[in-house]
């Protein structure tokens, strides 16, 4: 156990002391350790807090920063560089000084592009985890305030209660144990008690309980030496991520071997072998897609600070990818469809006990400090301000889910000792001793509240005798959000069910559910096992069906992500509680809601800032947009490469004939991926389905289009050289334009299912392309490092790539008609979005 290690490890003492066994503050008696730290149950003044903080420094770990120099060489380390390097010394031994500084500036700029993005996207995610800084509840000046856990100091009286991450290294002061899980520190796997005096580490979680404690380390001077980090950015792979490195994957494999047929050929040639290798490596770089991790990591970064303007932090980049194929949502209940903001009505009463007996009572056993929803209606609901003087509460206990109650020792105004207590109605049943008398009373009001959709909180009371009585009954209303019901309709409509998962009795469920038209068909959850049994095929396909669940505990939440998920069901979870964290890490996409407790937010994939659904929706909206860009990416990336590769291939083999310089090549794919990056920004329409790679489509859309792609640069060849009788070195530059200028119009087809003209470019996606091309057709009419062409060939050019553009849409459309019958293409990009203004991040 952790109290037999920490006996064995030397703790951290103030600085300047000698790690002496008596200097241990771990083990000294408290009042020694409040002694030394200068400090007392009052906790600090807030001068005192702030010298504090420049002697000790943040509470937080230092990370270890990566020198950013180190960082930049790491880019011309790799199979890719290593290539690219290799066809600069291969340029420099054969003397081809313009292929030399070309190829090096293509090396040279890949780095610089890589290392930006990354660099930006890392400040991104900076950012967002600054935003989920965990807070501490402190008492500076003899006031509880909540700032930032870094601003916390050895000698501050601290407070953490159910599902905090405990801030600092800390000796627990007077009132009731509590439950800690060490599980991430030590690998216990249950959690342990702590009692007044025992110290709690940074990092660990409260399970149950509330307490006040003295901070005695900070920071890197903690028992276990780091802080357990709230936000982790995992380094998984997703199903998005997967698919897209089998696309690199597969070009990378067509290009060594595409590449090895001509290099075959060439010596049973007798061509020059130093310039054969030469070319041979510099058309792997070209058709090898350099620029795809950058683009997703790019289409990422944008799609969480756009999220981030919306409230929701993402977490883990891959958790935007996930979400666009989810298709069931269990929702929340509580403060995510309804607005968390509880009325009280009309108490019911037992042997004619006055209603606002029941509600002082209620008041009694709550406390304000919590600043609990219940707990404010309930003291909201007293007559007066004044109800509570004389009153003096002697011990709480704060609900726990084990208890599901609250409990007060209470001197009354008389002073005489006697205790209150509230919770679920058959939890407060249970305690009583007038129960049976009261039962079928008490059911039948129960009953008749959650017909219209009222919560009931039972109230009891025992006198010095130690027997409790049941007092009554109140009823809590939580309407649902104004934009529930709409939001519900929204994600219908997108084919995504949403699953109310709440622990109110069944009869709230439905009329909430009746109310939010999400239908009534609500399981009770009380009848489900545990997340190590196997369902029935029955029951799995009853939850599959079912509209929501009813008296869910924490492990049915587990539970019924994992049926779903079973069910091939890309499952969301939305989450608050301690005890909600396994199933948020359970489910594809895990969503912390706002207000959510530290170990919630740290087990989630997205933290909500506000309350409500519509922002998860919106999240899979921008998830599903991002899929489509993603999608654009890979059917452009796999065209281009089978028409270079292709065109060159044939060309070498059957003509003898280079259409390209290496120079050309490296020029190509410099200014392709230079432009490419824009499309991170681009307009697209959300599907109103969840997504997932066909591959077949994606394949067979781009292998179709590569392919008239080679037609067309034969075409353009044929012209050149039978036609018009140009020489050998004019085609190549003629070729280059064209390869280029067509080249990069293809993103204008594969961004659309339907006519190009469908869906409005970015600004910035045309821009882009716009400017690479001016650059390209300058080059090759004033012949920079080529032979030059004249701007009356280069509109030739120009007018031969777009009448082939048009030819190419007009394939596309036939291609997915073949490919993907079911949806019409037309139909899909004619249709107008939910989200009617396309925005661009930039």
């Amino acid at each position: 156990m952790a109290s037999s290690a920490a006996a064995r490890r030397p703790a951290p003492t103030q600085p300047g002391s000698k790690p002496d066994a008596k200097d241990d503050l771990k083990t000294l008696p408290l009042a020694e350790v409040e002694k030394r730290l200068a400090s007392s149950p009052d906790g600090l003044s807030q001068a005192e807090a702030q010298k504090r903080l420049t002697q000790y420094g943040p509470n937080e770990i230092e990370e270890k920063k990566t020198n950013e120099i180190l960082k930049f060489l790491s880019y011309f380390w790799g199979p890719i560089p290593w290539m690219i390097e290799a066809a600069v010394v291969l340029s420099a031994v054969d003397r081809h000084w313009p292929d030399f500084g070309i190829i090096l500036l293509l090396l040279v700029a890949n780095a610089v592009v890589g290392f930006w993005e990354e660099h930006q996207a890392g400040n991104a995610i900076a950012a967002l985890k600054a935003k989920l800084a965990i807070k501490a509840r402190v008492k500076r000046d003899g006031k509880w305030i909540t700032p930032a856990a870094r601003e916390l100091v050895p000698g501050d009286v601290i407070r953490v209660r159910l599902g905090d991450i405990v801030p600092a290294d800390a000796r627990l002061l007077e009132g009731d144990a509590i439950e800690v899980d060490q599980s991430a520190l030590t690998g216990e796997s249950l959690p342990a008690t702590r009692k007044p005096g025992e110290a709690i580490f940074s990092g660990s979680i409260v399970r149950q309980g509330e307490i006040g404690a003295m901070v005695y380390a900070t920071g890197g001077k903690t028992y276990f030496g780091k802080t357990a980090e709230l936000v982790q950015e995992a380094h998984t792979t997703s199903h998005f991520q997967r698919a897209v490195l089998k696309i690199g994957n597969y070009l990378i494999i067509l290009a060594v071997a595409l590449v090895a047929v001509i290099i075959t050929v060439a010596i049973l040639r007798g061509d020059p072998i130093l310039t054969t290798l030469q070319f041979a490596l510099v058309l792997t770089v070209a058709a090898i897609p350099v620029a795809m991790p950058t683009v997703l990591s790019v289409t990422m970064a944008v799609g969480a600070r756009l999220l981030a303007k919306k409230e929701a932090i993402v977490t883990r980049l891959s958790a935007i990818e996930e979400l666009a194929g989810v298709d069931i949502l269990c929702s929340d209940k509580t403060g995510t469809l309804t607005q968390n903001k509880l009325t009280l009505g009309d108490p019911f009463s037992v042997n004619d006990i006055p209603s606002d007996q029941v509600i002082l009572n209620a008041a009694l056993a709550s406390r304000a400090d919590d600043k609990d929803t219940i707990d404010l209606a309930v003291l909201g609901g007293l007559k007066s301000d004044q109800a509570l003087i004389g009153y003096q509460v002697l011990h709480f206990q704060p609900f726990d889910p084990v208890h599901k109650r609250t409990e007060a020792t209470v001197k009354g105004t008389d002073g005489k000792e006697f205790k209150v207590a509230k919770g679920a109605p058959q939890v407060i049943l249970e305690l009583s001793g007038n129960a049976e008398a009261v039962k079928s009373a008490v059911d039948e009001a129960v009953n008749d509240f959650a017909a219209r959709g009222f919560r009931s909180l039972g109230v009891a009371r025992a006198e010095a005798d130690g027997k409790w009585e049941f007092l009554g009954v109140l009823p809590l209303f939580d309407p649902p959000r104004d934009d529930a019901k709409a939001t519900i309709a929204t994600a219908r409509q997108m084919g995504v069910s949403v699953k109310m998962v709440t622990g109110d009795a069944l009869a709230i469920a439905k009329e909430t559910a009746k109310k939010l038209g999400m239908g009534i068909n609500i399981l009770d959850a009380s009848g489900f096992g545990d997340s190590k049994r196997h369902e029935t095929a029955a029951l799995a396909e009853s939850i599959e069906k079912a509209d929501g669940f009813a008296q869910v505990f924490p492990e049915h939440k587990f539970h019924i992500v994992d049926v779903l998920q079973q069910g091939d069901h890309i499952v969301g979870m939305t989450g608050d509680g301690v005890n909600d964290a396994p199933a948020l890490k359970k489910a594809d996409c895990g969503v912390a809601v706002s207000g959510a407790t530290d170990a919630a937010r740290a087990a989630a994939a997205i933290v909500l800032m506000t309350s409500g659904l519509s922002v998860i929706i919106d999240a899979i909206k921008e998830s599903r947009k991002i899929f489509q860009r993603m999608n654009s990416y890979a059917i452009y990336r796999i065209a281009e490469t089978l028409r270079v590769l292709l065109f060159m291939t044939l060309s070498i083999l059957v003509f003898n004939f280079y259409p390209l310089t290496a120079v050309m090549i490296v020029m190509l794919a410099l200014l392709n991926d230079g432009a490419i990056l824009s499309i991170a920004y681009d307009n697209v329409k959300y599907k109103d389905q969840p997504e997932s790679w066909n591959m077949r489509v994606v394949l067979g859309v781009s292998t179709m289009l590569g392919v008239v792609g080679v037609v067309a640069a034969f075409g353009l060849f044929y012209l050149g050289e039978r036609v018009f009788h140009l020489d050998r070195a004019h085609i190549q530059t003629l070729m280059y334009l064209k390869l280029s200028v067509a080249g990069h119009l293809t993103i204008f087809l594969t961004r659309t299912r339907g006519p190009f003209w469908s869906i409005r470019p970015a600004r910035i996606l045309w821009i882009a392309v716009l400017g690479t091309q001016i650059l390209a057709t300058l080059i090759a009419v004033y012949g920079v490092f080529m032979t030059p062409l004249g701007w009356g060939w280069a509109l030739f050019v120009w007018g031969y790539a777009l009448t082939w553009f048009l030819v190419n849409d007009r394939v596309k459309l036939l291609a997915y008609r073949i490919l993907d019958p079911v949806k019409a293409a037309a139909k899909r990009d004619a249709k107008t979005s939910h989200d009617p203004v396309p925005r661009a991040a930039a």
